[in-house]
């Protein structure tokens, strides 16, 4: 089966790939989406953001257009993979696990610092404002996103698999878990025990709470999967580890 997806993609027209690449990106929101609103509706008794405003017509239509806006991505790095740029290795062994932890490190740091960039005063001004414009975040907000910001993290993710030589299954499951942490981290809720939050591994997770923090306070928390490098930089909240899972002010007071 992977072999005939290989084929197809290489034999695949302009029109039949843009289809093909439409409909996955359309799935991908509708799974934010639905997938969310399930955990928020689960998880309502335990709030990390204020409820959100009605979703407006504008929200839906920005979303709407990073979807075709990421199926023009995904086009463009297909081109690339075609034209041999992008390569991917074909094992499914410990290589393929490496390549999920290396994918996750890289593309974190790479946007930490994409992420602290857009927060200075011009560019926050003409193109991240967008996205800050929702503090009081829902699942769907993961796609209100400005289209040059948008345009600029998808540059930089071909950028990467353009000179790191990842394989499909290391590279999927990468691409996997950032719709999974960037659903989570827009959820307005939290999901995880702050018992489980303390533990080793999981307590330099970015999560739900994390992301909400930084909708309430854009100075702190520019990391996307890792507490790692807010940590090393200094810009992770003072007070993050206290006020985990605690509603914000204007809930509790």
């Amino acid at each position: 089966m992977f072999q005939r997806m290989i084929d197809w993609l290489h034999s695949a027209s302009w029109l039949a790939a843009g289809m093909a690449f439409f409909a996955e990106n359309l799935l991908i929101l509708l799974f934010v989406v639905v997938g969310g609103e399930c955990l928020v509706r689960g998880y309502r008794a335990r709030p990390v953001s204020a409820p959100p405003e009605p979703v407006t017509a504008l929200e839906i239509a920005v979303a709407l257009g990073n979807v075709l806006l990421n199926t023009a991505i995904t086009l463009a790095g297909w081109q690339l993979w075609k034209h041999g740029v992008i390569r991917f290795r074909t094992d499914w062994g410990w290589g393929a696990v490496g390549d999920v932890f290396a994918l996750l490190l890289i593309m974190d740091l790479l946007m930490y610092w994409l992420h602290r960039l857009a927060h200075t005063p011009i560019l926050f001004q003409w193109i991240h404002r967008m996205h800050h414009r929702y503090e009081r975040v829902r699942p769907l907000t993961l796609f209100a996103l400005n289209p040059v910001e948008n345009l600029g993290f998808g540059l930089l993710w071909l950028a990467v698999i353009s000179v790191y030589p990842a394989s499909w299954l290391g590279m999927s499951i990468y691409m996997v878990l950032n719709v999974v942490c960037g659903a989570i981290g827009h959820l307005g809720v939290e999901p995880v025990p702050i018992e489980l939050a303390r533990q080793p591994v999981l307590s330099s997770v970015a999560g739900s709470s994390f992301h909400a923090q930084h909708h309430q306070d854009a100075n702190y928390n520019f990391g996307f999967y890792t507490l790692f490098w807010d940590r090393l930089f200094g810009t992770l909240r003072a007070d993050y580890a206290q006020s985990y899972g605690c509603p914000p002010k204007e809930i509790s007071d």
